[in-house]
């Protein structure tokens, strides 16, 4: 097995063994479609450190500008951490990937007695063929509506998504957490990935994506005030953005949870468990 960092040129070969992976490695082929291979210090770039066997592209650890190390690692999942980890220089916040890749690398860190933000070893990787997509009957029915957010709401939905990282990833609450918010918002926003339902004409809750690419799409962010929650709004959000997905030629969209009431919502729309998930933050 050879171990190398990634340059300019090994973009086709990467891609081809992510897509034999699609469901579980979004954020890579995202960052990757974007941003390329080579770090600069910018946004969703990495350091992409990949394992070779007979020259045969069979995993990769990619650490991402934001400290987070990305895994899609079927083979030497712990050698991949540790070598491109060294390569960067850079501190690990956060490990990502299918859990056995995750369990692996943390422990080859020398991370696994660090205390953790989020730290969930029941992440569910769920998915579905947007074909099979179950419309909820207050979609279909029109008593809710669901379309694409309004700069004018931007302010709600950066509330709404510093409580959602404060209840889901374990933020602290902090202005710090106020600003990653904010800047979550005005990218999803300008990508045209956030989505909220409506009722009465005011939005009750948000739909989201944190990657998308022409042929599948991660959902990401699903967010309803607690006072608004057990009444299907997310449901109809969901459902009303993964229909516009789809007819945009987007054909399956995948997810990873842990909460069981989430998880129920994801299920009543046609989700189905495909493989377990690793996140874990400091």
């Amino acid at each position: 097995m050879k171990l190398r960092l990634l340059s300019v040129g090994d973009e086709p070969q990467l891609e081809a063994f992510l897509a034999q992976h699609r469901d579980g490695s979004m954020f890579l082929r995202s960052n990757l479609r974007t941003d390329g291979v080579v770090y600069g210090g910018k946004a969703r770039q990495a350091d992409y450190m990949a394992a070779f066997a007979d020259e045969a592209l069979v995993g990769v650890a990619a650490h991402a500008w934001n400290g987070m190390l990305q895994l899609q690692a079927p083979q030497c999942a712990a050698e991949l951490a540790r070598a491109c980890v060294s390569a960067s220089g850079r501190d690990v916040t956060g490990l990502i990937g299918p859990f056995v890749h995750v369990k692996a690398a943390r422990t080859a860190l020398g991370l696994d007695g660090k205390v953790a933000r989020k730290d969930d070893d029941n992440e569910g990787l769920f998915a579905l063929e947007l074909s099979e997509l179950v419309i909820p009957a207050a979609l279909s029915h029109g008593e809710v509506t669901a379309r694409p957010a309004r700069a004018q709401e931007r302010d709600l939905l950066c509330e709404w998504r510093f409580a959602y990282d404060a209840e889901v990833l374990g933020g602290a609450g902090t202005e710090e957490d106020r600003r990653r918010a904010a800047g979550s918002v005005d990218w999803q926003l300008a990508e045209g990935f956030a989505w909220v339902a409506l009722e009465n004409g005011l939005p009750v809750s948000l739909s989201a994506f944190n990657c998308a690419l022409p042929d599948i799409v991660q959902l990401g962010g699903i967010f309803t005030p607690p006072e608004l929650r057990g009444r299907g709004h997310a449901k109809a959000a969901i459902a009303a953005q993964l229909q516009a997905a789809r007819a945009a030629g987007a054909e399956r969209a995948v997810l990873f949870a842990s909460d069981p009431k989430a998880i129920r919502c994801y299920e009543g729309l046609g989700f189905r468990r495909v493989g377990d998930f690793g996140l874990v933050l400091w």
